[in-house]
């Protein structure tokens, strides 16, 4: 317990998959909740099964409930297809709603890739009024650094950083400060077109759209590491 405390989520994790089988469960269960769930979604694949079969089925399903979609689906990628259809059948309803949608896109698409957590906001919004939504709605999204502008229909219309708003009047309308030129993906995107673009324009996210323009989710620079990571590997590869 002592070695876990004092590190990082994802030091933790490391620490917890070098283990022997039989102790990771153990020591998984050291961690506070919070912590657990933010620590479970770094394991490597293999390991997060093994403490699936190992934890009870309570502890399993507040686990999975409480996962961000994007890591959740990843996660049901590497499982059997019968344990997949029992852990989405005891999800909340609004937990498979999005989970389903979410595997619903072919594999290695932006739509497999990105998490529907995400702030929007109107172009009729005042920046104070913005303001108040982010912090209600800090800890349940991705990330805050990015805030996307829908109309009433969800389609995309602009783009804003955290850095604008909270450096705008806060009588200013959202529409005003925002930018309207927005890079986007759709849903059926290729990963690695989506790595890349993370990439060329330095981007902390990348908004995701439906055929009709609907802004459908975002996908994250850490989301596509390990998409660049395979990438290169198969670069070096094809080199050799």
């Amino acid at each position: 317990k002592a070695l876990l405390e004092p590190a990082q989520p994802v030091d933790i994790a490391e620490a917890i998959g070098r283990l022997p089988l039989i102790l990771q469960a153990l020591a998984f269960r050291l961690l506070n909740k919070n912590e657990a769930i933010e620590v479970y979604e770094y394991l490597d694949p293999v390991v997060q099964q093994s403490l699936l079969d190992r934890l009870r089925s309570g502890e399993v399903l507040e686990l999975v409930e409480e996962m961000s979609p994007d890591d959740r689906v990843r996660l049901f990628d590497e499982l059997p297809a019968k344990v997949v259809r029992r852990l989405l059948s005891q999800l909340s309803p609004a937990e498979r709603r999005v989970t389903a949608q979410l595997l619903g896109y072919e594999a290695e698409t932006a739509g497999r890739l990105m998490t529907t957590e995400f702030i929007d906001l109107k172009e009729f919004h005042s920046v104070d009024q913005a303001l108040t939504i982010v912090r209600r709605q800090a800890s349940d999204t991705e990330t805050i650094y990015s805030l996307y502008v829908t109309d009433r229909e969800r389609h995309l219309t602009g783009i804003l950083s955290l850095r604008d708003l909270v450096t705008a009047d806060p009588d200013d309308l959202i529409g005003d400060v925002m930018t309207r030129d927005v890079v986007n993906v759709q849903t059926d995107t290729d990963q690695e077109e989506v790595a890349r673009a993370i990439q060329r324009y330095d981007f902390l996210a990348l908004p995701v759209v439906d055929l009709e323009r609907r802004l459908v989710g975002i996908v994250t620079v850490d989301d596509v590491i390990d998409v660049i990571e395979q990438e290169a590997t198969r670069d070096i590869y094809a080199a050799g």
